[in-house]
């Protein structure tokens, strides 16, 4: 199979552990913490999981990667940028995505389709909506820096619209890539 499907944090034993810590609603971590975490996660995930497959020529999609820590520990929580881009490129060994999806809805439609599913939200879900507005705001602008790789989708269409764009997207990426 040419693809390889991730997600973040988690994707490797140590990932899922990590992960139960980090999103765990009665949980408490200091912004410092929570960012450590999640790096070690990625650390792992790119050496077990992202790298060999790449080094296979297959094509990897991660459900978020490091453009996350910028928006919620550094837009949300306000910590340093720099900071974070130091410690994600040390954890991923400077591997950046080709391809950044960002699906853009507003945080109230977000919210709200939060309460329509039947899990109890998680530790970061659970953050007050000034905090969703902080990261989604966070995101706009880092697409907004980086326009080459981001690639901003209206989140307020069906998923098949959505679906049908992205694969489109990847595709002809990929095939222009090719020799």
């Amino acid at each position: 199979m040419p693809f390889v499907f991730t997600r973040e944090p988690g994707g490797t034993q140590l990932g899922e552990e990590l992960r139960r810590l980090l999103i765990d609603p009665l949980g408490r971590l200091s912004p410092q913490a929570e960012t450590l975490i999640l790096s070690a996660s990625r650390a792992e995930l790119c050496d077990k999981v992202i790298e060999p497959a790449l080094a296979e020529g297959r094509l990897v999609v991660c459900d978020r990667f490091w453009d996350a820590t910028l928006a919620y520990q550094g837009f949300g929580r306000g910590l340093p940028i720099q900071t974070l881009l130091d410690i994600t490129m040390f954890a991923t060994q400077r591997l950046e995505p080709d391809i950044t999806f960002l699906l853009d809805v507003s945080v109230k439609l977000s919210r709200e389709r939060l309460r329509s599913r039947s899990a109890l939200p998680d530790r970061l879900e659970a953050e007050p909506s000034a905090f969703h507005e902080r990261v989604a705001d966070g995101y706009r602008r880092l697409a907004a820096a980086a326009p080459q790789r981001f690639i901003v989708v209206d989140g307020t269409r069906s998923q098949d619209e959505i679906a049908i764009e992205i694969r489109d997207a990847v595709m002809a990426r990929w095939q222009s890539s090719r020799p």
